[in-house]
């Protein structure tokens, strides 16, 4: 492990500790295909049902978000200032980064992502 991949990777052991109790992070990964990540999403939550209290999101145009080392950080950051107890992840990319009614119409195929039109998403499972 190098010194840049150690927030991600307390990112990782956090969601694989499993649900302790709230507030919640959820951690998503979205991208124009399944191997290049360039947004990620985390959302707080108080308690269950309820909407999130809070959420961020952070956007890389030709990286990787998953391993830019200060996105990462920033993530684990807000992740703590918000006194989170459990974290929710996907292992993988969740699906396209542009969201809909606001980048392209509803019930519409993402015109920038043609990779995900009609793929089932999510692709992957939650870290374990």
């Amino acid at each position: 492990m190098t010194f840049r991949d150690r927030y991600a990777k307390a990112l990782v052991k956090k969601a694989r500790r499993g649900f302790t109790g709230y507030p919640v992070a959820t951690v998503a990964y979205y991208g124009p295909d399944d191997r290049r990540a360039s947004k990620v999403a985390v959302a707080i939550l108080m308690a269950e049902d309820e909407e999130p209290a809070e959420l961020r999101r952070w956007f890389s145009e030709t990286g990787d978000v998953r391993r830019d080392a200060d996105i990462q950080r920033e993530i684990l950051e807000f992740v703590r200032t918000g006194n989170v107890k459990s974290l929710a992840m996907g292992d993988g990319i969740m699906g396209c980064p542009h969201e809909e009614i606001i980048d392209y119409p509803e019930g519409e195929a993402c015109p920038h992502c043609p990779f995900w039109a009609n793929r089932e998403r999510p692709l992957n499972k939650l870290v374990r």
